[in-house]
């Protein structure tokens, strides 16, 4: 396998983790705008934090990205 595909296949595997964590983070803002006055206060808590974590991961995914894309452009 070329340097070109390598680069390639990693770009598609961040997608597919950049899609997943998104979908993760939608979610739960989902549930933290439905259950926020039902919810116990530790499960928004939860959900907050999670989602906090989960957004910083989406941004060092999307970083990852694009140097990736970057150093494809280099080739």
């Amino acid at each position: 396998m070329g340097k070109i595909d390598k680069i390639k296949e990693q770009i598609g595997w961040l997608k597919i983790a950049f899609g997943l964590l998104t979908a993760v983070v939608i979610s739960l803002v989902g549930y933290i705008a439905t259950s926020y006055e039902t919810a116990e206060p530790i499960m928004l808590i939860l959900a907050l934090t999670f989602t906090i974590m989960l957004s910083y991961g989406i941004i060092i995914v999307n970083k990852k990205a694009f140097n990736k894309m970057d150093e494809l452009e280099d080739l």
